[in-house]
């Protein structure tokens, strides 16, 4: 970057905090005439980098005063030549410095804090988190032993964010395939949709939503030199610019070894300028050990000693474990916590694949075992966009604890199955009660399930036949309330004879029968694909996709089946040669299972069937909305509608509003922010 904003000229380069420092913090300016806080622009020549962090200027060796062998650790704090007292970081600095004058001579008193049990506001900027004995930011490779308890976690604000007085409800959809089954006729395997739908967020802006405890896992292995890490950097300083004082952040780092490079702490001012500096020391090193990093992330979220109402991991890493050699054997090493069967109480790892050498089967394992999502991010430009779509889900959950319930409401009728994807569901009661785990929702979030029921013949015709009863329970993160809605009683006409309108099948339905069935092949092509078998894989691909196109959803111009069909040609060229499916085709597979297995978006690759395209602001902009039943019923809320011809124009779909808002902050901050 050649040049910064009048905004950006305000800020500190490396750390982006403000330069209107406090009386008696020093301030360095280079040649360059780029200035920085004395202790950032320490950190960066301390590793060998004697260049602008913003303008890339190489700077004079012989008037840098801040290399190692001109500075001890060893003195204590001493006054400076004005008399002021001692610096409180045991600096002994200048007011202000002008690379090419006389380097004065700077003595640093870096000592660990008395009591390892500081409480958070001591790490102001005039006592940064670096002197806090498990985070030195100064000396990253250094041997610093880790605390036995992460229970050192910041208390939460003593008062939580303002919730609207008047929450709204998660709502129930029901939809049958056709108007009438005749009563002369038994159906054995007759569809009917029932969707929950989460409610909108009260505040666009993110007041008053639920806070969040958040975990960075970030690989900083050696492939992850240069542009990577410097990406890498810039995109969790986006989360950093995106959490609110009430959201708590922990970075944990992984090599050879993992360590806590930030333990987890509020977002406040000081939090952030702390979380930032953190990201900054992160230097490349040695190996990868993804089963380090998750075991010192998912001990940050257990051991804390508070909790906000929603917790996360965020996993990154752009190669093969060097310690294991399967998947298998890396999952039985995980904790039990991210290893749950239990959809309701588990810590979601959301898994990010970088590049062409990542392990995407062991990346997605890591999420399918903990109910998390994989994303393949295929180019470096769209690691930021990716980790803006998760997190504009993650910071916009309103409900968990999800539970759809439905159950019989005629003699006869029996529940034969309920396609659910990865999400836990039970059928009992001698097939009278279905139930569907559902967990955590996003706000404006849509999951819809096909319930297949036989449905016997009528005895009596021009009558109705009730099939379901149907109701959900979740908690109301606005509340804490557990709560209860009910859907109306589902009912079909059984008529004699039926009418052609009788008989008309819904769209709503055969477009999620579509998904399914879309979503079970990918899934049979990558397992042939994993034997070898790529003409095999290729050609029930194929037979798929001119399937999908016969389908009354794809004839009318379905947005969701037009999706499809992409994404099916999409597997498909990846599967071309065993090379290109090993380098992107495997990953772009188990993304999309991922995506289609929790009804919730992922990074795909670099694809253009998603609001992390290029050409996505365009769409948006031009869309015109046409009303379908689905959007009709959610436009309120701004779910993607599953619609008529000319829906899902604005990117993939599972994206909600909020996830669309972030990633379009992030793309109109595009590469002009600040490293």
């Amino acid at each position: 970057m050649s040049s910064q904003s009048a905004s950006d000229q305000n800020n500190c380069g490396i750390c982006l905090s403000s330069m209107a420092a406090p009386k008696g913090q020093a301030i360095f300016t280079a040649q360059c005439s780029h200035s920085f806080h004395y202790p950032c622009i320490v950190q960066n020549v301390q590793h060998g980098n004697l260049c602008c962090p913003i303008c890339r200027a190489i700077w004079d060796k012989q008037n840098v005063p801040f290399q190692p062998n001109n500075w001890t650790s060893t003195f204590p704090p001493q006054h400076n030549n004005s008399g002021d007292p001692p610096h409180p970081w045991g600096v002994n600095f200048p007011q202000h410095n002008n690379l090419g004058g006389n380097s004065p001579n700077i003595s640093f008193s870096f000592q660990p804090r008395q009591s390892p049990h500081q409480t958070y506001h001591q790490y102001s900027y005039q006592q940064p988190s670096w002197n806090y004995p498990s985070f030195p930011f100064m000396q990253q490779h250094q041997a610093f032993p880790e605390p036995s308890s992460f229970s050192d976690d910041e208390p939460l604000l003593s008062t939580s964010p303002m919730q609207s007085n008047d929450p709204q409800a998660v709502t129930i959809k029901i939809q049958t395939e056709s108007l009438a089954i005749s009563a002369a006729e038994s159906h054995p395997r007759y569809p009917v949709l029932v969707s929950i739908c989460a409610p909108s967020l009260q505040d666009t802006d993110g007041q008053g939503r639920t806070p969040i405890d958040l975990v960075t896992v970030l690989d900083i292995s050696g492939s992850m030199c240069g542009l990577k890490l410097d990406l890498v950097k810039r995109a969790v300083k986006f989360i950093i610019q995106n959490l609110g004082p009430s959201d708590r952040l922990s970075i944990v780092t992984f090599s050879t070894t993992a360590r806590r490079v930030l333990p987890l702490r509020r977002m406040s001012v000081e939090g952030r300028e702390n979380a930032v500096r953190a990201v900054n020391s992160l230097r490349p090193d040695n190996m990868t050990n993804i089963v380090a990093g998750l075991e010192i992330g998912t001990r940050v979220l257990e051991e804390r000693r508070e909790r906000n109402p929603v917790a996360s991991i965020m996993l990154l890493s752009d190669g093969m474990d060097t310690y294991c050699h399967s998947s298998s054997q890396l999952l039985a090493q995980l904790p039990d916590s991210i290893r749950s069967n239990c959809m309701q109480h588990e810590i979601p790892v959301h898994t990010f694949g970088f590049g062409s050498d990542h392990d995407p089967n062991t990346m997605h394992a890591i999420s399918n075992a903990s109910g998390g999502t994989f994303s393949f991010i295929e180019s470096v430009g769209m690691i930021q966009d990716s980790f803006a779509l998760c997190i504009g889900g993650l910071l916009s959950v309103v409900a968990q604890e999800a539970r759809l319930t439905v159950r019989s409401a005629s003699h006869g009728v029996k529940i034969v199955a309920i396609p659910s994807g990865r999400y836990i569901k039970t059928i009992s009661d001698e097939d009278l009660q279905g139930v569907v785990d559902v967990g955590s929702l996003y706000a404006e979030e849509e999951k819809q399930f096909l319930v297949y029921l036989f449905v016997p013949q009528s005895s009596t015709s021009d009558t109705k036949t009730s099939l379901l009863d149907v109701s959900c329970v979740y908690r109301d993160l606005a509340s804490n309330e557990l709560t209860q809605v009910q859907g109306e009683l589902v009912e079909i006409l059984r008529p004699e004879v039926c009418s052609p309108t009788h008989q008309v099948v819904s769209l709503e339905v055969d477009r999620q029968r579509n998904r399914i069935l879309v979503s079970e092949t990918i899934a049979e092509a990558q397992g042939l694909a994993e034997n070898g078998n790529l003409e095999a894989a290729r050609a029930i691909l194929t037979k798929r996709r001119e399937s999908l196109l016969t389908t009354p959803a794809a004839r009318a111009g379905d947005g969701l089946s037009n999706l499809l069909e992409t994404e099916l040609q999409e597997v498909m060229d990846r599967m071309a040669t065993m090379d290109l499916y090993t380098h992107t085709g495997r990953a772009y597979a188990l993304s999309g299972m991922s995506s289609h297995s929790l009804q919730r978006a992922t990074t795909r690759g670099d694809t253009i069937t998603s609001c992390l395209s290029a050409s996505f602001g365009a769409a948006q902009a031009s869309h015109s909305t046409v009303g379908t039943f689905q959007q009709q019923q959610c436009v309120s809320a701004g779910a993607t509608p599953f619609g008529s011809p000319a829906s899902l124009p604005r990117g993939g779909a599972y994206e909600t509003s909020s996830m669309v808002r972030m990633v379009q902050k992030s793309k109109d901050l595009g590469t002009s922010y600040t490293k």
